[in-house]
């Protein structure tokens, strides 16, 4: 069986909603730069991701209230759990196979200077062609929007790449900067040459959820407004 065909029955018995596997030898002086060779060094990403249910999502403008806030805070932290365990599940799985893997942990800070993780989830799953970076910086999926939570492996195996980058898909659109509390996207679209600090200030959404939105640090208003994903 390949490794692929492995990886597809994996991610259906373990119900993951969004999988593909990229190439990432395009991206490695960026990847290197986040998160050194310990990241660097492998050539290929596989991306899982689980939507988050619209029940819930779409309560977010109801945020300043306790239960709507503590519903999504318990969704966030056990769908990153269930990404987690399935990364973990996933790593030992390919080195059963002889091949060396390395989970990058959900939700996790790596730099505080520049409130970043050791790599990019979002790079990793656009590079496999699961969907776009959006002004929001958020990965925007053509079927679910932003409304997915990621984890990445990366490996040395040699499995086929299942997409090609998706190209920008929000046009004219502005919801997402227009809504955020703090102003902290500019509404320029992504661009693989320019740094984050063209699009997004993530000082300022820091700031804000550290001080600004109550004990349960919620926002989420780029997650619900976006019109991919959102049915009403």
């Amino acid at each position: 069986m390949s490794l692929n065909k492995i990886l597809k029955e994996f991610i259906m018995s373990n119900k993951i909603d969004y999988s593909g596997v990229a190439d990432l030898s395009s991206t490695k002086d960026f990847i290197e730069s986040m998160g050194g060779e310990v990241v660097s060094k492998y050539s290929k990403s596989i991306s899982v991701g689980i939507r988050l249910p619209d029940s819930i999502v779409d309560e977010l403008p109801r945020r300043s209230e306790h239960e709507v806030a503590a519903s999504y805070r318990r969704l966030y932290d056990q769908t990153n759990q269930r990404l987690n365990v399935a990364t973990g599940k996933l790593k030992s799985l390919l080195e059963e196979k002889g091949y060396d893997a390395f989970p990058v942990p959900a939700s996790e800070r790596y730099d505080d200077e520049n409130i970043a993780a050791i790599f990019s989830h979002k790079l990793a799953a656009h590079q496999a062609g699961l969907g776009w970076i959006g002004k929001s910086c958020l990965l925007i999926t053509p079927e679910s929007g932003p409304r997915v939570r990621w984890a990445t492996v990366l490996t040395d195996a040699p499995l086929e790449v299942t997409g090609e980058p998706l190209s920008l898909e929000c046009g004219h659109c502005t919801d997402c900067v227009d809504i955020c509390p703090v102003n902290a996207f500019t509404g320029e679209p992504f661009h693989e040459d320019e740094p984050r600090e063209v699009r997004y200030d993530a000082r300022k959404c820091q700031e804000y959820l550290g001080h600004d939105v109550g004990e349960w640090n919620v926002c989420g208003l780029c997650v619900y407004i976006c019109p991919h994903g959102r049915k009403r």
